[in-house]
């Protein structure tokens, strides 16, 4: 696992950028399949990707995927598609037949049974299961990642590559990218801001496996973790 901490959050979104930028320049003839999460903090790197780096991105070479998606219609506030479509694909006139959003206003089981089999389509394929290059998670307060709450931790060891989960703070439904995707995964990276994540960057960096984002970080193939000052806590002085 690799670490870099970044004094702000629009600052850590700057160098995630750049990172996914380079990674896709290093080899220039191929294309790259990208997973998605939603929140405030990439709603950030959204907007800073659309105004700063848009003439940059290799945007034909990129297949836009999604980690989780409330169960909410697209127009809605909450929608993870809806907010990076405003932000950044709108802007940056992303190709239709590149993005491929989740249905989740639609039934909650059937959504997560059609978008499991489109990944099985379109993504290539490793030991029977559908290979992101780059899947980016990031933290709630208590841990979770990809909407897998504490409590939920069976469907990090799922074989079916998305389920239905739920915010049980609310009750929302939610559909879930399963432990089978996110160990595939070529890249796992967290993107996680704030003094409220403190505890868990912690977990992730130095912690067992102490709730869903910590044991994905502890497990996954491969893991950077790009956080500002505040959710790195005293890590901050070490990193």
């Amino acid at each position: 696992m690799k670490s870099y901490i970044y004094t702000t959050a629009t600052e850590t979104a700057h160098a995630l950028i750049k990172y996914l930028i380079d990674m896709m320049k290093q080899e220039p003839k191929r294309i790259f399949y990208f997973a998605f999460s939603g929140g405030t903090t990439p709603s950030i790197m959204f907007d800073i990707w659309a105004n700063e780096y848009k003439e940059q991105t290799p945007w034909e070479r990129m297949r836009i995927y999604w980690v989780d998606e409330r169960c909410v219609p697209f127009e809605d506030s909450e929608s993870n598609y809806g907010t990076m479509s405003r932000l950044l694909l709108n802007e940056v006139r992303m190709p239709d037949e590149f993005v491929f959003p989740v249905y989740a206003f639609h039934s909650p089981e059937e959504e997560a049974k059609r978008y499991s089999e489109q990944v099985y389509r379109t993504l290539p394929l490793w030991r029977g299961f559908p290979v992101f290059d780059v899947v980016l998670l990031g933290a709630g307060d208590d841990g979770h990642t990809s909407s897998i709450f504490p409590g939920q931790e069976h469907l990090l060891s799922s074989f079916r590559p998305y389920e239905v989960s739920f915010n049980p703070y609310n009750g929302q439904q939610r559909i879930a990218m399963t432990g089978c995707l996110i160990f595939s995964a070529k890249k796992i990276v967290f993107l996680v801001t704030g003094k409220s994540k403190a505890d868990v960057v912690r977990d992730i960096l130095n912690s067992g496996d102490t709730g869903p984002a910590a044991f994905v970080a502890h497990h996954a193939l491969d893991v950077d973790v790009f956080a500002d000052a505040q959710a790195a806590g005293k890590e901050a002085d070490t990193i």
